[in-house]
């Protein structure tokens, strides 16, 4: 909108000068005028040049929005390059699994716990004991659009409290991942948003971009 005054000033200035004869001996009003608005307008392409320049560097917000939307993790979110690794293996070995008949047909199955901001769960209990394995999660975490089509959301790794019964398991590398110690199914849990983005971090347990339908 202003580029568009400031080109009709521009105009106007022009026309003003070059019209009345003798105008720019005794009133210099027209040339000051398109002077005025000609270093304006300049100013504004500048300014316009520089915001999209910006837009394209590293670590802008545009940029950071392109990263989040086509991966599972932040741009921001401070893992280590092995704990990374371990998720991208994690994902790469769920990938089957974004079809829930082959999840059922490996021995995964509902176990009824429904969850807002989770899903609902598939678990393959012959998989429950006390190691570790980042590509063989315990537990599927599944969540129906509201198209009704049924996406993978997360996995989540299961170990029961009575093989374990005072530390948490290993888990990934560094201390980011989250453990939870729950008696309600007398397991350590530990989710891994590794097919949905999860604002509140990867390992978070709850995932504020998942709701029920």
């Amino acid at each position: 909108m202003i580029m568009k005054r400031l080109s009709k000033m521009l105009a106007l200035g022009s026309k003003m000068y070059t019209s009345v004869p003798g105008f720019e001996h005794s009133l210099p009003i027209g040339k000051t005028l398109l002077a005025y608005s000609t270093t304006l307008l300049s100013i504004l392409v500048l300014l316009s040049s520089c915001k999209k320049d910006a837009s394209n560097m590293p670590g802008s917000k545009s940029e950071s929005h392109t990263k989040i939307k086509d991966g599972f993790l932040d741009a921001n979110a401070n893992l280590l390059p092995q704990t990374v690794k371990e998720l991208k293996a994690a994902r790469s070995a769920t990938a089957k699994y974004r079809n829930i008949q082959n999840a059922i047909s490996d021995g995964y199955s509902d176990i009824n716990v429904v969850t807002e901001h989770m899903g609902f769960h598939y678990m393959k209990a012959s998989l429950a004991d006390d190691h570790f394995e980042v590509e063989k999660p315990e537990i599927l975490v599944y969540n129906m659009k509201e198209n009704g089509q049924i996406e993978l959301v997360a996995v989540e790794y299961a170990v029961p409290i009575r093989l374990r019964p005072v530390t948490a398991p290993e888990g990934f590398t560094g201390d980011a991942d989250v453990w939870t110690y729950s008696t309600v199914f007398n397991l350590w849990l530990l989710h891994a948003w590794v097919w949905e983005y999860n604002p509140d971090g990867v390992f978070n347990p709850t995932n504020p971009l998942v709701h029920l339908h």
